[in-house]
């Protein structure tokens, strides 16, 4: 199953310059994710982290794993249909073992892969990695529960 960035924005609620997933490229419901960004110097990030020496934030890589693991997550929740998933959200409550291993620049594509470590009813704990060119640049365990808005 592929998602492009319409049937994302069905799921998640980010919205540019926020949405920090392009597409998805595969999905095994209650069992992972392989989706990517593709990063480009038109990024805003761009303007101040640094100038001159463009390197895209951590924290945002981190962000995008979130939000790949928050698609995983409410696609293996059954049969959702868009309006239930639209009163929905997903929650964060924590990251865990967050690691950065190799810088990512402009013209990467920066690939996220979501497996679930464990589930139990509205949580989930994800094991997130991040890939430029199949070389491993960022990882981290993400916990996370979905809650009525």
């Amino acid at each position: 199953m592929t998602m492009d960035v319409v049937e994302i924005q069905k799921i998640i609620p980010h919205r540019y310059p926020f949405l920090l997933l392009d597409r998805v490229t595969e999905i095994k419901e209650g069992e992972s994710l392989v989706g990517f960004k593709n990063i480009t110097i038109g990024d805003n990030v761009f303007q101040g982290h640094f100038p001159g020496h463009p390197i895209y934030p951590g924290v945002m890589i981190l962000e995008g794993m979130a939000q790949a693991g928050g698609i995983l997550a409410f696609k293996s929740m059954g049969d959702m249909t868009e309006e239930e998933a639209a009163q929905k959200v997903v929650y964060f409550m924590s990251i865990d073992k967050a690691k950065f291993r190799s810088p990512v620049k402009p013209g990467d594509r920066l690939e996220y892969r979501l497996s679930v470590i464990k589930n139990k009813g509205a949580i989930w704990m994800l094991k997130g990695e991040a890939f430029v060119d199949d070389k491993l640049v960022s990882e981290a365990e993400l916990k996370a529960m979905i809650v009525d808005k």
